[in-house]
């Protein structure tokens, strides 16, 4: 998983690595020509699509809605686990007979932009073609931006964003013990004294994923001051900023005063913390706006079934504001990116008919409304929104008009969540989050080998 909520998908690696094993020896072999079939137009032909997400009802639900727009054109899904997807997708884009269209991601992580944008054609032409010489303005902005190559290149369309910085609740938990949700750093921690006192666990982390533990001191370094960690990524600030270091701190606190349950180091977000939370264990998590899947009916019954725990019912999960950590009033942070992007391969036989996919997907309203409605990302074609008369809620009049705010201050985000954090940053920053969170060295020595280590890379 490359953290987002990318959760792990049950796909043979069996098969994965048989498939790998045969596009290596295709690549090796010399492959041949990449020139387009002859039948391949922008209404005809026969793609292959490869993508960690989304799940294979999803993408069969994107597939015939695009037919009834363009029935000549077969597409053909692959969903590869994400563990696998890097192993399986560079040898078969380095062959003739890899996808012609495939995901990518921001940043530095699985299938990233900085990994496998060189094997994707620029895809911004096809954006001016469809939405015009304005494409920029009817598409949500931290999309297109993290999924640009170094060179300003355009290498995928985005479909969707997901954005991090938000507590989810279990209401039902908060009833029972007559709580409130906690908005500052001191009632979070007598929250967690009223749950414990009648043994429920209060809030959750997956202290051993470093991926998950960036969001929390990111939220707890723009509740202190906004803009400093996005400052810090692209080297407009020091990591050793005095902001960084009192998030660093009060995440180092957190194992001490309550709030971060006992064994939270020897715990991953997903599937442990996860499993926990959808199946009524924990009063709250830090995920972000993927969660909102969950607040439906299907979904919250899916994601209870999968958790595993015998007589688990569906609840109505609600999202949550960060709290003020320090008292300086910030409004709650909330950052994001592209949840992915889909690209067409530089050696498609039919990349004309593939760019006719990619642009439907993601800026169709037929497309973009699937998107919505499944309340899995938010649309990257920011006219659209969920049609809430569509969606049916565990408890609606707790649920909707919380996400229907959430949705709205999402579009207004400008901090990215992970594309400006390169893989060398990336792992300097959990080494410095383990050694903070185990106790090996303060947050800072631990901010100042990081500086030092992204400095030197």
């Amino acid at each position: 998983m490359r953290f987002r909520g990318r959760k792990g998908i049950g796909q043979r690696a069996v098969a994965v690595a048989a498939l790998v094993g045969a596009l290596a020896v295709t690549s090796a072999c010399g492959g041949g020509s990449s020139a387009p079939a002859a039948d391949d137009s922008a209404t005809s032909g026969a793609i292959t699509w490869w993508g960690w997400t989304p799940e294979l009802g999803v993408g069969e639900k994107y597939i015939e809605a695009f037919n009834k727009a363009f029935p000549d054109i077969k597409v053909t899904y692959k969903q590869v686990a994400t563990a696998d997807y890097d192993s399986a997708i560079r040898p078969a884009l380095a062959s003739t007979v890899g996808p012609d269209v495939f995901n990518m991601a921001p940043g530095g992580g699985i299938g990233s932009v900085q990994a496998y944008g060189d094997f994707a054609v620029d895809i911004k032409p096809a954006a001016e073609k469809t939405l015009g010489a304005d494409w920029e303005s009817k598409l949500i902005s931290l999309g297109p931006q993290g999924l640009t190559d170094k060179n300003g290149v355009l290498k995928a369309l985005p479909v969707g964003s997901t954005f991090a910085g938000t507590l989810w609740v279990n209401p039902d938990i908060f009833a029972k013990y007559d709580q409130k949700v906690p908005t500052t750093l001191d009632e979070w921690i007598n929250t967690c004294k009223a749950f414990q006192a009648g043994g429920q666990v209060c809030f959750e982390q997956g202290a051993g994923d470093n991926g998950f533990n960036q969001d929390l001191i990111h939220s707890i370094a723009d509740s202190i001051k906004p803009g400093v960690w996005a400052d810090a990524a692209e080297g407009k600030a020091k990591w050793t900023d005095p902001t960084i270091v009192e998030a660093f701190t009060i995440y180092r606190d957190m194992f001490d005063n309550g709030i971060m349950q006992p064994g939270a180091l020897g715990m991953q977000q997903y599937p442990d913390v996860n499993n926990d939370f959808i199946s009524g264990k924990a009063a709250m998590v830090l995920m972000g706006t993927w969660y909102m899947q969950y607040s439906t009916v299907d979904g919250a019954t899916a994601a209870v079934n999968a958790s595993g725990v015998a007589g688990a019912k569906p609840f109505p999960i609600v999202a949550a504001k960060f709290p003020d950590m320090t008292g300086a009033g910030n409004p709650a942070p909330l950052f994001g990116d592209a949840d992915f992007g889909v690209a067409v391969s530089a050696k498609s036989k039919y990349p004309q008919a593939a760019e006719t996919f990619v642009t439907w997907l993601t800026t169709s309203e037929a497309a973009q409304q699937i998107v919505a409605n499944a309340l899995n990302d938010t649309p990257s074609l920011a006219s659209i929104s969920p049609k809430w008369d569509d969606i049916k809620f565990v408890d609606p009049n707790q649920q909707q008009p919380v996400l229907a705010e959430l949705i709205q201050r999402s579009n207004a985000v400008t901090d990215p969540r992970l594309s400006n954090i390169n893989t060398a940053t990336g792992q300097a920053l959990g080494v410095a989050i383990q050694a903070v969170a185990t106790k090996s060295e303060t947050p800072e020595a631990a901010l100042e080998t990081l500086a030092s280590t992204v400095a030197g890379s």
